[in-house]
């Protein structure tokens, strides 16, 4: 079975996410969590240090993101 190789930043993992669906009709505390997290444009997949933090934000809003392996 083939490792993951993942980009290490001071011992921590790295998680991807992706944008799926567009945030038109979400709320606007929704809206902001899309642009605090980085992104810019729909199915844009960037690459955030794997954190509580940005793991409450993607629960926040699932029916927008995905996280993709």
């Amino acid at each position: 079975m083939a490792e993951k190789k993942t980009p290490v930043a001071s011992g921590k993992g790295v998680v991807r996410i992706k944008w799926v669906r567009s945030a038109i009709c979400a709320p606007v505390k929704h809206k902001k969590i899309v642009k605090g997290l980085g992104f810019t444009r729909l199915n844009q997949v960037i690459e955030r240090e794997d954190t509580p933090s940005i793991r409450g934000s993607v629960k926040k809003i699932p029916h927008l993101l995905e996280i993709v392996s």
